[in-house]
């Protein structure tokens, strides 16, 4: 059964990093407002956290992305590929 079929579109990374990024956010803002009590600063603290994780995991997207192609260009995975 194949699940994923083609690359990973840059597209796609960033739609797929803002959805999870605004769940991560509320769940940030959160724990933040319950740690310090204080609305404005959970609120700094889940701004400033949305901005840096969308572009960490958009990064960690496209090298996941380019390692998979790196090791099929490799044969490292051909084996699995023919498999299927």
């Amino acid at each position: 059964m194949v699940l994923f079929r083609g690359a990973e579109t840059h597209t796609r990374s960033v739609l797929k990093a803002v959805s999870w990024r605004m769940l991560g956010t509320l769940d940030t803002f959160a724990i933040s407002w319950l740690l310090t009590g204080r609305v404005e600063i959970a609120a700094s603290i889940a701004g400033l956290e949305i901005i840096t994780k969308i572009a960490w995991y958009y990064l960690h997207e496209r090298v996941w992305a380019r390692s998979r192609h790196v090791a099929s260009r490799a044969g490292l995975i051909r084996e699995t590929l023919h498999r299927r």
